[in-house]
Order: C-alpha cells, then sequence, then structure tokens
C-alpha cells in the first residue's frame, strides 16, 4: 500500500490548487494512504478533510520560515511516507530529505533550480515534461500526467439574476483578471458582436483596468464581471459558447472543464490549448491576440448551432477519453507504483 505525503503552499484561488483539491480526496477514494501539507487555509483544510484526507496547516513562508521547515520533517518523521509529492516552487524547496521518493509536480515551465532535490518532476501537459527534459532532466526521471475535471452536473445560472436577456447570446469565459488570460482580447472581440452577453468569472489584479476598458469599448453593458464564483459547472451550463482567450496557457484546465459540460469550445492558441484542442474538431483555436479572428470565431458557432453542438459532442468525448478521474487517477496510481522504492 502506497503511503503518499503531499504538499501544496498554493494561493486561496488557482488552476493547480483547484486540481489539488480534486486529486487528494480522488486519491483517496482509490485506497491511497495520504498525508497533507497546506498553506494555512481553513476553507481547503475543511474542503480536504471532508473528503477523508488527513491534513495540516503549516506558514510556508519565506527562506527564513524555520516553524515549516521544522514541522514539516516531523510530519515526514511520524508518517513515513513512500513519496512525498510536491506542487510548485514553495512547496518543494521544503522538502526534507529522507528515505523517500520525492516528486515535483510542474504545471507550468517554472525554473528547475527548485526541484534539484526531487527524483521525479511530472508536467501536467506532453510540452510541459518535454520542456523539463529540454532543461537537461533525464528523460526517464520525467513524466506527463494529465488533470481531471469532476463530472458534475448543474442548472443554469438564472440569466434574470445577471441582468442578462434570456434569449440573446451568451458567451462565458473564466480565469484570473491577468494580462496572460487575455480577457482585453476578448472584450474587444465582442465588442463587434452587438448583441452578445458576456459572463466573465474570475478575480486578479487587472479587474479595475478590464472594467474601464469594457466601459471604453461601450461593451459594459453587455459584460457581467462575476468575480470568484465556486458553482462553475452552473456558469457552464448557463453559456451558448466557452472561450478561452488566454495569451499563456500552460494546460487549460477551463477547457476540460467546458468539454466536460458539453459545451463548445474557442481558444486562442497558447501553449496548452493548441495541445488540447483538434482544431475544427472539438474546438476552435484562434491566433492569440487576435480580436477579429476570434470574434469571427464566436459569430460563427452563434450562427451555426448544428457545428457547435458538433463541437460539444467531440469535446465531451475527448473529456471521457483521457480527463476523467477515473483515468487520471489510474494514470497516478501506475505512476506511483512505477517510481516508489
Amino acid at each position: 500500500m502506497t503511503r503518499l505525503l503531499q504538499a501544496m503552499a498554493g494561493a486561496p484561488h488557482g488552476g493547480a490548487e483547484a486540481f489539488f483539491e480534486r486529486l487528494a480526496p480522488a486519491l483517496h477514494r482509490a485506497g491511497i494512504t495520504q498525508q497533507v501539507l497546506i498553506r494555512a487555509n481553513p476553507k481547503r483544510a475543511a474542503l480536504l478533510r471532508a473528503g477523508g484526507v488527513e491534513v495540516v496547516e503549516l506558514p510556508f513562508g519565506g527562506a527564513l520560515d524555520l516553524v515549516t521547515r521544522w514541522r514539516f520533517a516531523q510530519e515526514v518523521k511520524r508518517f513515513q511516507p513512500d513519496l512525498v509529492l510536491s506542487w510548485m516552487n514553495r512547496a518543494s524547496k521544503f522538502v526534507p530529505k529522507g528515505d523517500f521518493v520525492t516528486v515535483g509536480r510542474l504545471g507550468g515551465y517554472y525554473d528547475l533550480k527548485y526541484y534539484r532535490a526531487c527524483d521525479h518532476l511530472i508536467g501536467n501537459t506532453p510540452d510541459i515534461r518535454d520542456w523539463i527534459i529540454g532543461q537537461g532532466w533525464p528523460t526517464e526521471r520525467a513524466h506527463y500526467v494529465p488533470n481531471f475535471v469532476a463530472d458534475t452536473k448543474a442548472k443554469p445560472v438564472s440569466r434574470a439574476s445577471l441582468d442578462t436577456p434570456p434569449g440573446a447570446p451568451l458567451v462565458v469565459a473564466m480565469g484570473r483578471l491577468h494580462a496572460n488570460k487575455g480577457f482585453d482580447v476578448l472584450l474587444r472581440a465582442v465588442e463587434s458582436i452587438h448583441d452578445c452577453y458576456l459572463w466573465i468569472a474570475g478575480e486578479g489584479p487587472l479587474r479595475a483596468e478590464l472594467e474601464e476598458l469594457a466601459a471604453h469599448l461601450a461593451v459594459k453593458p453587455r459584460v457581467r464581471f462575476l468575480g470568484w464564483r465556486d458553482d462553475v459547472a452552473a456558469l457552464y451550463a448557463s453559456g451558448d459558447v466557452f472561450v478561452c482567450p488566454s495569451r499563456h496557457e500552460p494546460l487549460g484546465n477551463v477547457v476540460i472543464e467546458a468539454w466536460a459540460a458539453a459545451k463548445p469550445v474557442i481558444a486562442c492558441a497558447a501553449q496548452g490549448p493548441r495541445q488540447l484542442i483538434a482544431d475544427g474538431i472539438d474546438g476552435v483555436l484562434t491566433p492569440i491576440d487576435d480580436d477579429k479572428a476570434l470574434a469571427a470565431a464566436i459569430r460563427r458557432l452563434l450562427a451555426e448551432p448544428d457545428t457547435a453542438k458538433a463541437m460539444a459532442a467531440a469535446g465531451r468525448k475527448a473529456y471521457e477519453e483521457r480527463f476523467t478521474e477515473a483515468a487520471v487517477v489510474a494514470a497516478y496510481l501506475d505512476f506511483f507504483a512505477k517510481v516508489k522504492r
């Protein structure tokens, strides 16, 4: 029986953090004996404990955080893991030495100096794995294991609750309000689709700037900035088209979530979406930073419901084949069996 200790020192919200919150309970359901260490976050701790996972909250501070370093070592000594899986840079630098296999999980193109002590690295896309190898990491110690998203059904959010006409074409987008996510491009695209409404779920440093841009473009009456939402399945169910306008997107969890919800997807051709999407089959890819091409793609899927329906069905098929909980948990179990001593 595998004994797994996971360490996550992430932010309150984010794609990696959300996947960690799905994976740890899923591994528990699959019979893995686990201990997780997280950066202090009562909401995350409660969610994990409700999923049957043992949780210890630590500060996970800067270089002078001796408390976390000592507590981490004590938990390793107490739990006696076969493997320690660390998520991203901050958690990885606190992993102590010991008689266990160390694994770093990367959801982006991070500086590998934080992972020098790891025995193995996981990238959640083939491109990230290949990039790790390209940095000089041994091929046999670099692995690809994808993310999964929950197959959650939900009733659509009431359009009236968000002051959106019942018959209006509706585009939904989600993500951190950051330059990498390209929401400024999406706002410019929607400007030229005069009857289209847009819901953007997410928070971030550019919220005020994006709201100002929406006002400048005169699309603000048709745009709803929803903030961070926990009812994402209901939001996916509400829209006619899902758009991922990112300039930089290592994976694109939102694409997989939209596929799971059987919604047609349009994405700019950042790293992750262009690996996921077969253009014209299970989604549409447009050039990065090209609001005119993005607008044309949105217009097409809104005007061709049969095309949109076929792409949504193909996306759902891709999800069922590659990105369900069962498929990804099986891949993790195979990986653990392969690398543990």
